[in-house]
């Protein structure tokens, strides 16, 4: 049902992201039986239901924010309507059917709490916010009315099933009041007894206050009977029951207002005899009153066990325990949401909680039917078992990682959960290749360490922690040191670990407590290498161990030979971060496959090498490629992920920022499948070890999809940035982020509030809660999950922020707001302009003196007398001075030393009262004490510019502290540059510096450092290298190589500086290594340059790039060889040529007459000085070691036309040489070349370029007797035939010429017209196909279209040129290859049968029914080809007999023949033939008869068939 709603490419199996935490209703189940849905971050997610097991339905995709709230419309035969609520504001009615929003309202003006739809009003949905308004909507009107019934935060909300207007509120205080909305939302209802939030409330699904007393069978007998008036429902009265956080479920009498049953949770044994504090805390009770059993509530406890009491029962204990019959049935954590569903019979009821399972429990057992697991973050890594089959291994950023046995049968859902040690995000995954359970994973935090799975023991963690995010983890074999130990100290397999530092560490699984072993020393040592190391970002061992590649983050992969890790070649293909490299499998039906690796980065192109060639030759120097074996190009964002398929030959699939998941045809460069059933980034994919098309993905929407590569819809990704759906779906999980405000310095954060909570959520800190002595986080962070996906851009596509627009049915309209409320804002109000600016009265240092001078004349006189009497009698008034508190101490200025402190005291703290700390300051200096004035200033953080200039009065040590004190205050105040300044006065250059450093002022720090420390010190090559890093990562490339410069490290100069990949900043890297000595270096960037130049069309400027390294001599020939054939084939103006740039062509003198051989050959010895055989061979031995992918249809033009210049130019250098063997083999290599791209035309202006005049010269000069050198010039011969014979059918002569050409011939000699009878040979136009070119022929006819006689002559020898050439094209009907030709094409045929009946088999034993059906319609196409043979024995014996009879017959021809490509036979017969019938003049009949018996022995309507589609295309 549900690929049938959602429609073609939906995923088979889904793990889905977790329920969302403490809402008081956001989980509901449909009345009809069917549906099960929960809030799972900003998305409902619905399972269709079934007593088994259920299945993943869709999801409702439209809030922008967490949805708080979901309910399902309870009135007969509108189940399939729901309604969800969310912190955006917005209240939704969705059709579940279509998936779709049917309205929506935002009257809401703050964050909804609850929700509920009415049972008894089909359209009421009512719902609740955190300031305690409740709003009613009648969606079919589109009407709304709000309520205030109290102005407390409403914590959840239940209308009731007997009366249609009342409604029950649970507050956060405490309270419940009942409600009823058509007497203006009066209250009814005030129920106190709570002390603490209402979390739950449950209407008795039966009227009546004395059915709880009564028999279930009564209730039973009503339930049948039903049918009370809503009059009689209130007569009778109604039970409410409310669950609180005050640990009791209270049973309410809402005609008396009383509690008539209250139940206090018990404290189970099985918790240890009591609950923890901490346990207690995090409580929810949710309650539920089943519909068919009205004497039973089921409520949760404290640590996710489900309770039955039973309210007829007498005594303390009333409750029974859920899922005792077995261990492990219930929740291990405090559970949220309860609700029931009728499926089949049988009562079930649905649990979600917050350890991330939705549970469906059996009412009549008491046990738990199934369990569906669910993730609570990003998900980071899969990894499929190579020893339990089908085990699939999930890292989440939830800090758990599950294992999901994807072959279980009884469950398709069986997962477990492991936690203990990680307390991070899961980011890598790897399984060891033969120990059984052996799980090893790496951490967010850079933790590593191994799992056993089939055990509950905490896992092993490696004493050794990475820096960073771990990336990837591999097993492979042990390299030095641990290869160096003996047998039993060694083990046969080691684990490796590569983080965002850029270190590779190698682990002894052994000894996880040893020090892990950096593996950047052994390749420095082995390879002798001085320059500094990239850093590493991706590793990857060749399944058989041999070799280790090693992705870097400049874009680099590096290729090393085990146990050394001698560096054997370098791929500089891409030129951003390595996210992705996948070795391709060593079980192919070729083992050349074997070497092919796949790599992804940062940009959106996949590169396929095939390192084969370069293995086997085991050069001395390390080899640099910079060609791709295939390129995969469609995706539009970085790629991150990459698998090969275990069932198929070069088939991939990989996962990218787009949103999409893509299987490839690597060898075809052909996308196949385009999967878009994740709603954001995809960060993982994994291919099924045991289901041929199955593959599983992973994202940032916290699923695990499942999905059938044939099932897909889309081919190829969606192509640009803003796909509409894409775009869509990315829009309802972003949040516009909000600017926050500074914090103070010492000050906590606030704690969140209740309504930011949300399970897994990306908005919320992670707090670790200790249960039992564990920490779990309860969430995740959207800017932490950003950092760790991200592994080295930080950039963000602002395009990808979008907010979806409001969804409405076809006739609805927005909502009005019925009630608005009108805001006043306060703001302070700023003085007027027209104010005149009054000149400020400098604040007085003594304040309080001078105001105890402006008092009343008697208080004055008074101070006189008493002034008079201590002057006089010093004893008495000192003694009243000093023990009255009412003495004024504004009279110490007139009298001695002692008052007068004592007034500069009071006045002191008067200033520190009153914010003026620098008025305190100079009170205390001219009290002369300094030193407490610096201590004072310095523990209150108050020092300033003008104290530290006066410390020096103080002493050495007392300015020493002073200058230490105020360098750490103004960091405080984040002035780095001048506490540095201070740290200098101190001499503490290397604290200066390192404050600097830290802080990311590097100029300064460098500034510091060189004037003050010696050249020669560490710390400023340290600056150098951490100021370069830095800047590289922000992409100022050209400073980042200034740094390295000033740390003599040229090498990473010029590596950083080409790093944008431009023509000018590869120019520059190359003259740079060159200048520093880095040779090889400045050879691989000028290659690069010149093929980026060459890109452009400029061969000027590739030429002056090239010319730098007389090593590049050879690459010179090559480029100049391909100006000189653009420059021709531009005048011929095939296809392929023209390009919107204008070419940049070298001022070379050329002979317009000659031949293009020894225009070339003129330019090379006149320009570049190549005269000699040795320097011929020379520059031979050089080219030839450089080998490039074979062409296809997907290969770009002037790629080829490279790879077809670099074939020619070791054609002619061997011509040079007198090397026909050569000359032959590469020339043929560069028509196969032009040929297997499908371009006809280039190959044939190749040819007619290389052999104007035909290939005899070239057989008189090869040696018969070297069968093959024959078979590769035979194969040659027949190509330039092919391109010959299409020219003559391309261009018949005219109609009008071919008549008077036979007048004349009849007139002149019957001998004539007898030998040049042609036997007509009729063919329908359904056999073949005419050619739409133009026809050209060098003849004059005059106005009746009669040849003229003067004309005659030249006509003839027209001709006889056009049957010479025919003749040549005898070669093309070589009986030997037809026979070959045939040959393979039957193993072609039987392989495919095979390979049919291998698919049909694992279909029928791994997809069900329905699948099957929907994949034998997929296949209808590709048995529609095979019709006929189809109809053959398709019995196993008969084909394995038909394919070794097929064998053994084509092993009777020499190899050398079959080696050699040749051109198709019995296509060369059909085109013979149709020129029989379109021109009948120059035909020869023996071709026609040759060719005729060729057809009749070999040919097939299925190969007309092909030839004739081929000649369509």
């Amino acid at each position: 049902m549900a690929a049938a709603v959602l429609g073609a490419g939906v995923a088979e199996r889904v793990l889905p992201a977790s329920p969302n935490w403490y809402c008081s209703r956001c989980s509901d189940a449909s009345e009809d039986g069917r549906l099960f849905g929960f809030a799972a971050r900003h998305s409902v997610c619905l399972l269709e239901v079934r007593v088994t097991a259920p299945t993943f339905y869709g999801e409702l995709i439209g809030h922008t924010e967490r949805v708080s709230g979901f309910t399902f419309c309870p009135y007969p035969g509108q189940n399939y309507y729901c309604a969800s609520s969310s912190d955006d504001g917005v209240v939704k009615i969705w059709n579940a059917q279509t998936l779709t929003v049917m309205m929506e309202h935002t009257l809401h003006q703050n964050t909804i709490s609850a929700l509920h739809w009415s049972p008894r009003t089909k359209d009421l949905v009512v719902s609740g916010d955190e300031k305690g308004i409740v709003i009613c909507y009648w969606h079919n009107r589109n009407d709304s009315q709000q309520f205030f019934p109290e102005p407390r935060t409403i914590f959840c909300l239940t209308c009731s099933p007997h009366h249609e207007n009342l409604v029950a509120v649970g507050y956060k205080d405490g309270i419940v009041i009942i409600m009823d909305i058509s007497k203006k939302g009066d209250i009814v209802h005030r129920l106190r007894g709570h002390d603490d939030e209402i979390h739950s409330l449950a209407w008795c699904p039966m009227l009546g206050e004395d059915a709880i007393f009564s028999k279930q069978e009564d209730f039973q007998e009503d339930a049948i009977t039903g049918g009370i008036t809503e009059e009689g429902g209130v007569e009778k009265g109604y039970y409410l029951a409310s669950g609180s956080k005050d640990q009791t479920i209270r049973v309410w009498s809402c005609s008396t207002n009383r509690v008539i049953m209250s139940l206090k949770l018990p404290f189970l044994k099985r918790r240890g005899g009591g609950v923890e504090p901490m346990v207690k805390e995090r409580l929810w009770l949710t309650l539920h009153w089943p519909p068919n059993q009205p004497t039973y509530i089921l409520s949760s406890c404290f640590g996710g066990e489900l309770l039955k009491w039973d309210l007829t029962q007498l005594g303390k204990r009333k409750w029974e325990l859920l899922g005792t019959s077995s261990e492990g049935q219930n929740h291990s954590r405090i559970v949220f949401n309860l609700c029931t569903l009728q499926v089949e019979d049988r009562q079930l009821l649905f649990s979600i909680s917050m350890d991330r399972d939705v549970k469906c429990w059996d009412l009549a057992t008491s046990n738990c039917c199934w369990t569906m697991p669910s993730l609570g973050g990003f998900v980071y890594s899969l990894a499929f078992s190579p020893v339990d089959t089908g085990c699939l291994a999930i890292g989440v950023g939830d800090s758990m990682l599950r294992v999901w046995n994807t072959m279980s049968i009884n469950n398709h859902y069986d997962v477990k959960t492991f936690w203990q040690g990680i307390k991070s995000k899961v980011t890598a995954l790897a399984w060891h290749p033969t120990k059984e359970g052996c799980l090893a994973f790496g951490t967010d935090d850079g933790k590593v360490g191994i799992y056993d799975t089939y055990s509950n023991k905490p896992p092993q963690v490696s004493s050794t922690y990475h820096k960073k995010t771990v990336y990837t983890l591999v097993w492979g074999p042990p390299v030095p040191p641990l290869s160096l130990r003996g047998d039993g100290d060694r083990p046969s397999i080691t684990l490796y670990s590569c983080a965002g530092e850029g270190l590779v560490f190698q682990h002894n699984p052994w000894n996880l407590n040893g020090e892990a072993h950096d593996i950047n020393k052994l390749i420095r040592e082995t390879n002798s290498i001085k320059h500094k190391l990239p850093a590493h970002t991706e590793i990857s061992w060749k399944p058989d161990g041999t070799l280790l590649a090693i992705g870097n983050e400049d874009g680099s992969i590096e290729i090393l030979r085990a146990p050394d890790l001698k560096l054997l070649c370098t791929i500089q293909q891409h030129h951003k971060l390595i996210n992705a490299i996948r070795w391709h499998h060593d079980h192919g039906t070729q083992p050349e496959l074997s070497y092919m690796i796949a790599s992804g980065s940062n940009n959106a192109i996949i590169y396929v090498h095939n390192i084969k060639n370069v293995i086997e030759s085991s050069p001395e120097k390390h080899v640099t490629i910079t060609e791709p074996f295939r390129t995969l190009a469609g995706h539009t964002a970085k790629i991150t992920s990459l698998s090969w398929s275990p069932h198929h030959d070069g088939r991939l699939v990989s996962v990218c920022y787009d949103g999409t998941a893509q299987v490839w045809d690597a060898l075809k460069e052909e996308p196949l499948h385009n999967y878009r059933g994740h709603r954001g980034r995809l960060l993982c994919a994994q291919w099924s070890p045991v289901e041929t098309e199955s593959i599983y993905t992973g994202g940032d929407d916290f699923c695990v999809h499942k999905w059938v590569a044939l099932k897909q819809e889309h081919i190829r990704p969606p192509q640009g940035k803003k796909s509409i759906e894409l775009e869509k779906k990315r829009s309802t999980q972003i949040k516009q982020k909000v600017k926050k405000k500074k914090k103070p310095l010492g000050k906590l954060p606030s704690t969140q509030s209740i309504s930011d909570w949300m399970n897994g959520g990306e908005n919320t800190k992670e707090s670790p809660l200790e249960e039992n002595g564990v920490s779990d986080q309860e969430g995740e962070k959207e800017q932490q999950e950003q950092e760790t996906v991200e592994k080295i851009s930080t950039e963000v596509d602002s395009d990808s922020i979008a907010c979806s627009p409001s969804v409405h049915g076809p006739d609805s309209l927005k909502p009005p707001v019925l009630l608005k409320t009108s805001l006043t804002r306060k703001d302070p109000i700023k003085p007027g302009g027209d104010i005149s600016v009054k000149r400020k009265k400098p604040r007085s240092i003594l304040p309080l003196s001078t105001s105890m001078d402006h008092r009343s004349k008697e208080e004055l006189h008074q101070d006189c007398l008493r002034l008079a009497h201590f002057l006089h009698s010093k004893v008495e008034l000192n003694e009243d001075l000093a023990s009255s508190p009412r003495d004024p101490i504004h009279l110490g200025l007139f009298t001695d030393r002692l008052a007068l402190y004592k007034m500069m005291e009071a006045e002191g703290k008067s200033h520190l009262g009153n914010g003026h700390p620098e008025l305190f300051q100079q009170l205390m200096l001219w009290k002369g004490d300094l030193r407490g004035a610096l201590q004072s200033a310095a523990e209150r953080g108050e020092l300033t510019d003008q104290l530290v200039a006066i410390s020096p009065m103080a002493g050495y040590q007392a300015w020493a502290c002073t200058v230490e004190a105020f360098a750490k205050q103004l960091c405080f105040q984040e002035q780095y540059v001048k506490a540095a300044s201070h740290l200098l006065s101190l001499h503490k250059v290397y604290e200066a510096v390192e404050l600097l450093k830290s802080h990311n002022f590097f100029r300064e720090a460098i500034v510091i450092a060189k004037a003050r420390l010696h050249p020669e010190d560490p710390v400023l090559k340290d600056l150098y290298i951490c100021w370069a890093a830095v800047l590289e990562k922000d992409g100022h490339y050209s400073m980042a190589a200034k740094c390295y410069l000033g740390a003599a490290s040229p090498y990473d100069a010029a590596k950083v500086l080409a790093k944008k990949g431009d023509t000018t900043s590869l120019k520059t890297a190359a003259e740079l290594a060159l200048v520093v000595g880095e040779k090889d270096l400045s050879l691989t960037f000028s290659l690069r340059c010149a093929q980026e130049l060459l890109s452009s069309k400029n061969w000027v400027g590739a030429q002056e790039v090239l010319q730098q390294h007389e090593s590049l001599l050879g690459q010179r020939l090559v480029f100049c060889l391909n100006e000189l054939l653009h420059k021709c084939l531009s005048e011929q103006n095939p296809v392929g040529t023209r390009g919107p740039s204008t070419p940049c062509y070298n001022s070379w003198t050329t002979k317009q007459d000659g031949c293009f051989i020894e225009m070339v050959i003129n330019v090379w010895q006149s320009v570049f000085g190549v005269n000699t055989t040795e320097q011929f061979q020379n520059i031979f031995e050089q080219l030839r070691t450089l080998e490039y992918p074979p062409a296809t249809s997907n290969t770009p033009p002037k790629q080829l036309l490279f790879h077809i210049s670099h074939e020619l130019t070791l054609a002619l250098l061997s011509l040079q040489m007198s090397s026909w063997e050569e000359t032959v083999k590469a020339t043929l290599g560069a028509v196969i070349r032009s040929y297997s791209a499908g371009n006809f035309s280039l190959m044939q202006e190749i040819c007619n370029l290389c052999f104007p005049t035909g290939c005899d010269q070239v057989r008189d000069q090869l040696d018969s007797r070297n069968p093959k050198s024959m078979a590769a010039f035979r194969s040659l011969e027949a190509f330039v035939a092919y391109g010959q014979l299409y020219s003559l059918w391309w261009n018949p002569p005219g109609t009008a010429v071919l008549e008077s050409l036979k007048q004349a011939s009849e007139a002149c000699s019957p001998a004539t017209l007898e030998q040049n009878s042609i036997n007509r040979i009729h063919l329908t136009e359904e056999t073949v196909v005419k050619p739409t070119i133009k026809t050209e022929y060098p003849f004059c006819v005059d106005s009746n279209g009669v040849v003229s006689e003067t004309d005659l002559a030249l006509h003839l020898s027209f001709l006889e040129d056009r049957q010479m050439k025919l003749r040549g094209c005898r070669v093309l009907l070589s009986e030997d290859h037809a026979k070959v030709q045939n040959i393979r094409k039957d193993i072609s045929r039987v392989q495919q049968i095979l390979a049919e009946m291998i698919y049909e088999h694992q279909k029928t034993n791994f997809h069900s029914s329905a699948d099957r059906q929907d994949l034998e319609a997929k296949s209808t196409t590709n048995q529609n080809l095979n019709k006929e043979q189809m109809k053959e024995p398709v019995s196993l014996p008969d084909l394995t007999e038909q394919l070794t009879e097929a064998t053994q017959k084509l092993a009777e021809f020499p190899e050398s023949m079959k080696a050699s490509p040749f051109p198709d036979v019995l296509e060369c017969c059909l085109i013979v033939l149709h020129m029989g019938a379109q021109c009948q003049v120059d035909l020869i009949p023996e071709l026609q008869e040759q060719s005729l018996n060729l057809l009749r022995k070999y040919g097939g309507n299925h190969i007309y068939k092909k030839v004739s589609k081929k000649f369509f295309t």
